[in-house]
This record gives structure tokens, sequence and C-alpha cells, in this order.
């Protein structure tokens, strides 16, 4: 398994999208610390790219990724090896390579002005994400042979989770006023990890103007240290989930 881990994490590092996505990630990382001397800021200013940028690239390079490398799966289907191996060589061959994107990207300019205290929340929320929307990108890819039709659905995905999840809440608040709603948004918050990874930084940045709605009653109702652990568990079953479910569906499909 680990070498045709390693086998599939050199052909992925080869690839230029890697290079022009940690390159992306360091100069706006980098003008975002030449821009504003005050780190606080400069993370608020981050958490848009790591909100927006970081789930669209992992789902789409690794849904293209999987299809460009179909008939290598086929090969090794053919060979006497457990198809769970292969699917997870796959999978953690992904994710290696594009979590080193990310942390070399946006990590390096904060060692090089001072990694602060919200820095590793924002590093450990863009890894969350990454390692969410790859097993996303594998679930949808093994529904269906069709390439564009794999490429839509991870397209929705993301749309769904980072753009109409929001307005959705909104209306479900504003609709519901009446009624208590506590044990209710926090079901929804959880539904959504783009989300739980966004109140999780701003739970370690405290700052109470910028959380909306889902943020204060996230803080109310855990405390900071508590709600940053209950987020990152429930952002633990959203990488766990998918990849199982994916991970079942290959093992039982005719490719």
């Amino acid at each position: 398994m680990l070498r045709l881990i390693k086998y599939i994490l050199y052909d992925i590092l080869r690839n230029r999208f890697i290079l022009f996505y940690t390159l992306f990630l360091f100069l706006s990382t980098y003008a975002m610390f030449q821009l504003d001397s005050d780190t606080s800021k400069v993370i608020l200013s981050m958490l848009n790219i790591v909100l927006m940028v970081v789930p669209l690239v992992s789902i789409i390079f690794t849904t293209i990724h999987f299809y460009n490398s179909y008939e290598f799966i086929e090969m090794m289907l053919a060979q006497p090896i457990n198809r769970s191996v292969i699917f997870m060589s796959q999978y953690i061959a992904v994710s290696v390579s594009m979590s080193l994107g990310f942390f070399i990207g946006t990590g390096t300019p904060m060692l090089i002005y001072g990694i602060p205290d919200a820095g590793y929340a924002l590093l450990l929320s863009g890894f969350m994400l990454t390692m969410v929307f790859v097993s996303m990108a594998f679930l949808a890819s093994v529904i269906t042979r069709d390439k564009a039709k794999a490429i839509g659905m991870a397209l929705l995905f993301w749309f769904y989770f980072v753009l109409i999840y929001d307005a959705l809440m909104l209306w479900i608040v504003y609709t519901f006023s009446d009624y208590p709603l506590e044990k209710p948004i926090l079901a929804l918050i959880s539904a959504n990890p783009v989300d739980l990874a966004r109140v999780m930084l701003l739970l370690k940045l405290d700052i109470s103007a910028l959380m909306g709605f889902t943020g204060a009653f996230y803080r109310d109702f855990f405390g900071s240290n508590l709600g940053i652990y209950f987020a990152m568990s429930v952002l633990i079953l959203w990488v766990v989930i998918p990849l199982w479910l994916s991970m079942r569906i290959f093992r039982k499909k005719d490719l």
C-alpha cells in the first residue's frame, strides 16, 4: 500500500496545478501580511479564501484526478490487490498532496511574519475542509462513470455548502423566529462543514460582531473551547462518512 501511495503521490505532485494552487495561496497570504500589520485582520481576510477557494479547488481537482486515473485504477484492479487498498491509496495520496499545497502556500508566509494563535485555527480549518471536500469528490466520482456528471455533482456540493446554506439558515431563523430554535440551529450548524470551520475560527478570534447568528449561538451554547472541540468532532465525521460511503460503492461497483 505504501508503494502504491508513493507512486500516486509522486504523479500528483508533478502536476502543475498543485504548484499553481500552492503559489496562489502563498501570494495571497503574503500580500495580506504586506497590506496589514494586524495579524487578526489578516486571518479574517484569509478566512474568505479558505472557506471558498480551498473547498472548490479540492473537490474539482480530486474529481478530475479520479477520472484521469481510471485506466490506472482498472490496471490495479486486474492485479491481486484488494479494492479497499487501491481506493485508500488514491484517497491518501490526493489528500496529502492537497494538504501539502495548502500548508506550504498558507503556512510559509505565517512562519515568515510569525504565526498568531488564530493562524493555527486557520490552518486547521483549511486542512479539515480539504479532507472533507476530497471525501465528497470521491463520493461524486464513484456514483457515476460520467465525468461531466461527477464534476456537476461536485460543484453542486460546493455551491450548496458555500453559497446556498447561509441563505437557507437565515430563512429558517426568520420564518420560525417565534419558536425555540436552539437545538434545531445546532443541528443545522453541524450539517454544514464550511460553517463549522468558519465558526471554529471565529470562536478562536472571539470577534462577536463578525460571528453572525450561528457563531454567537455556538459561543453561548458551548463556550469557545468546547465549541471548537465539538466542531472538530463533527468535521471528522464529515470526512469519514462520505469516505466510507464512497469506499462501499467502489468495492461493489463493476468498473
